[in-house]
């Protein structure tokens, strides 16, 4: 199974530890927006918090390219301040595992 389709598979799901389980131990994580990095640990905290509120939802997500090294998606987000963003996701792979994870977002009208 490919890296975004169990990637997506934790979101839909919910599963926290199935997630943390896809990232190697050294990943980092940078919001495009603000620039700030994450490790491994402080993104852990973020992601249980995220997927613990059932109004952080995924909405839709597609795969734009992935291989051995990358991983591009894209997906629609809504959150629980009921604000919607479309997300670009750019996750650089090693070992099988999300190593560096950098997204983009625009917020979306409703």
């Amino acid at each position: 199974m490919a890296i975004y389709d169990k990637l997506n598979k934790t979101m839909l799901d919910r599963d926290v530890e199935a997630y943390l389980e896809l990232l190697h131990e050294d990943a980092v994580f940078v919001f495009h927006k603000s620039g700030n990095e994450f490790s491994k640990s402080k993104w852990a905290s973020m992601v249980t918090d995220m997927m613990a509120n059932e109004k952080f939802i995924q909405d839709t997500s597609r795969c734009i390219y992935e291989n051995d090294e990358i991983l591009v998606t894209h997906d629609f987000m809504s959150y629980p301040d009921d604000t919607k963003e479309a997300v670009m996701g750019v996750a650089m792979l090693k070992d099988g595992k999300i190593i560096r994870m950098e997204t983009g977002a625009t917020q979306l009208c409703v």
